[in-house]
This record gives C-alpha cells, sequence and structure tokens, in this order.
C-alpha cells in the first residue's frame, strides 16, 4: 500500500499570530480517514509571527517533537528547562505524567516556521523528560540522518516508542535507499522542495503512507527536506 496524502488536503487553520496545516485530526479539525498513522498522531506545520507562540499549557502521555525549519523556537517547561532552538535542532519533550510548557517565536523580527510532531508512547504514565540534539545539514546532505529513535542510538534523540524517525536534504542526482523492516509502517513527510519516493512526485507538505513495501527509494530532490518515520502497526 502506497497511499497519497497532498498537502493542500490538510487541515488548515489560520488564527492570524499562527498560521497551521493540520496532516492528522488536530483541534477543530477532524477527519475520521486521517487520526493517526500507527503511534504518529500529529504533524503539524506551524509558522508563528514574530514575538508571538503558544502560552503556557499542559500535556501527558505524548512523546512531542519540534523540527525547525526557519527562525528561532523558545521553549519553557515545569521540569526546569529552558532553551531556544533553531534549524538543524531536535527537540523531544516526553510528556509522560504530565508537563507544562510554552512556545514562543524567540525572533521579535521575522517569523519561526517548524514541524511539531505527536508519537504516542509504548506505555502511559512514563517518567516527564526532555532532550535536544543538533544534525547539521552536513549531517543530512544527500542521506537519511537518524534524529529519534526508542534507544536513543547515534546521538538521536530518544523515545518512549519504537520508533524511527529519519531526516535528508537531497537536492540534483542525491539519492538514498531504506529497507522497511517486515510488519511496519513508513511514513515520508516532505518538510519543504520536491522529491520523488517510489516513483511517486511530491512537494512540501506532501506524504505518503506506506505498508507491505520493502523498499524505499528517493531521489529527483529539488532543495528538498524530508522526514522519514520507521512506525511500528
Amino acid at each position: 500500500m502506497m497511499q497519497l496524502r497532498k498537502a493542500n488536503d490538510r487541515g488548515h487553520a489560520n488564527h492570524g499570530w499562527l498560521d497551521s496545516y493540520h496532516s492528522f485530526s488536530f483541534a477543530d479539525y477532524h477527519d475520521p480517514q486521517h487520526m493517526g498513522f500507527g503511534p504518529l498522531r500529529v504533524i503539524n506545520e506551524d509558522r508563528v509571527a514574530a514575538g508571538q507562540g503558544f502560552g503556557t499549557h499542559g500535556h501527558r502521555d505524548m512523546e512531542i517533537i519540534s523540527y525547525v525549519l526557519e527562525g528561532e523556537l523558545a521553549h519553557k517547561d515545569s521540569m526546569g528547562n529552558g532553551s531556544v532552538i533553531r534549524p538543524g535542532d531536535v527537540q523531544r519533550m516526553s510528556a509522560g505524567t504530565g508537563v507544562r510548557h510554552s512556545e514562543y517565536n524567540h525572533s521579535k523580527d521575522s517569523g519561526a516556521h517548524f514541524l511539531q510532531i505527536w508519537i504516542m508512547p509504548d506505555q502511559a504514565g512514563a517518567e516527564p523528560g526532555y532532550q535536544e540534539a543538533h544534525f547539521s545539514a552536513t549531517d543530512k546532505d544527500g542521506k537519511l540522518r537518524l534524529v529519534a529513535s526508542k534507544d536513543g542510538r547515534d546521538g538521536s534523540v530518544s523515545l518512549n516508542q519504537d520508533a524511527l524517525l529519519y531526516a535528508g536534504l537531497f537536492d540534483g542526482d542525491q539519492h538514498a535507499s531504506y529497507t522497511l523492516p517486515e510488519g511496519r509502517l513508513g511514513y515520508v513527510h516532505v518538510a519543504r522542495g520536491k522529491v520523488s519516493v517510489n516513483g511517486q512526485a511530491l512537494e512540501a507538505g506532501d506524504a505518503l503512507k506506506l505498508a507491505a513495501i520493502d523498499k524505499l527509494e528517493i531521489n529527483g530532490g529539488d532543495k528538498a527536506e524530508v522526514l522519514l518515520f520507521d512506525l511500528p502497526r
């Protein structure tokens, strides 16, 4: 199975300070055909106006990943963490038994553009946690770089779920292959640019759901930034 999800088919909410596209049902956007994929529950593409952001609010039992594409995102939480993340940074907050946090565009002059990703944990009631790591453009240039995993291997941020998240940059004749283990789900999200996956042309915001497909071929990139999720069913 290879199912295309076009960018323009996503849910959309524009609050002035926040312009957000929802790949799966979220807030006032409800689509029973798009409630998640495996444990992947949310991919929101958010653009936040200068100096604006999400006030303090709570989460429970969710692995929350922030992946910055442009600008600066400031984070503070009830665990005592406070930082500013920028392009190349991957931030993971495990909400577990409960966390309160805020996220703001750190810049007073320019917008911030990032992906907010939620993955359901493999068990409820875990201890809350926080982690961030930086992956340079060189780390991802023409290849898939592991940025999140269950065991935190290869410098990736760790998840309370048997999920893998890879990020890659592809342009021109660069290409990569990925073998999806039997029984696993694959999900490709194009953060920007254009690329081909198994012959399917994809543009920014497009996604591809994959099941019972053992190999992915990524090529034909045009300034593309790609996220690949390897997920349990």
